[in-house]
């Protein structure tokens, strides 16, 4: 059954913030994302970005302020148990079994307590809509960069979270295998609320229903991709600080 975007709020940060020795890499962020939404976080290297989606996954735990999942607060959990709750998280690692099949590898996310049959459906579903069923039986050890990405936004799709964390899923791939990638999380989004983060501007013009955009750890811009690029702090932002690491 497909989500569709409504009022309620499924994933908040309340004043959520983390320092490192002094330095605060996220400063005291509020953020609401609904059910079904879309949401892009961009920003230049080292906007803090990164380091707030760690915090929603449960990476990283928060200095100050709070994260809650459907209103339950999810402080001190580990990133395991933050998936178990119904978070799936996209590393920009991919991080699959290498000595088993991209079929095998998408079976294991398909949800327990369907029968075989329904678990082959799902698993057939997923290989075609990433465009590997060819490569189904091919160990993901032998598999190219991009295809490597496409299986493990294969497995968020078969297990279909409420909320998907996607860190840089299209990090090293080319054009055209990023639209192919914008497909994959479109599809995606037919069943779980999406959160993207990126800092490749040409990526996020392709998919950004929703933007939010930070900067030195706070979020400076809200909206649409049109209204954001426009926006002088974020033009700014993105000219001003070429070569940072991200935090």
């Amino acid at each position: 059954m497909n989500l569709d975007i409504h009022t309620d709020v499924i994933l908040k940060a309340e004043g959520l913030g983390i320092s490192f020795g002094g330095v605060h890499a996220v400063k005291s962020v509020d953020f609401e994302l609904r059910a079904g939404e879309l949401r892009c976080l961009i920003g230049p290297n080292g906007a803090g970005k990164t380091t707030f989606f760690r915090l929603l996954s449960g990476q990283h735990q928060p200095t100050r302020g709070t994260v809650s999942f459907k209103g339950k607060p999810l402080k001190s959990l580990l990133p395991f148990q933050v998936s178990r709750l119904g978070i799936g998280i996209k590393t920009q690692v991919p991080s699959l079994f290498e000595g088993m099949t991209v079929a095998e590898n998408i079976e294991l996310a398909v949800e327990r307590g369907a029968s075989h049959k329904e678990n082959a459906a799902m698993v057939n579903e997923v290989l075609d809509h990433i465009g590997l069923t060819a490569l189904r039986d091919v160990s993901c050890a032998e598999l190219a960069h991009g295809q490597r990405q496409w299986v493990e936004l294969g497995q968020i799709l078969a297990s279909r979270p409420a909320v998907a964390l996607l860190d840089e899923p299209a990090a090293g791939m080319t054009h055209a295998e990023s639209v192919k990638t914008v497909e994959i999380i479109r599809g995606i989004t037919k069943y779980s609320a999406v959160i993207v983060v990126e800092h490749d501007m040409d990526f996020i013009r392709m998919i950004g229903d929703r933007v939010t955009v930070f900067e030195q750890g706070e979020i400076i811009a809200e909206g649409n991709f049109q209204e954001v690029a426009k926006d002088p702090q974020v033009r700014a932002a993105y000219l001003g600080r070429k070569g940072a690491d991200d935090a």
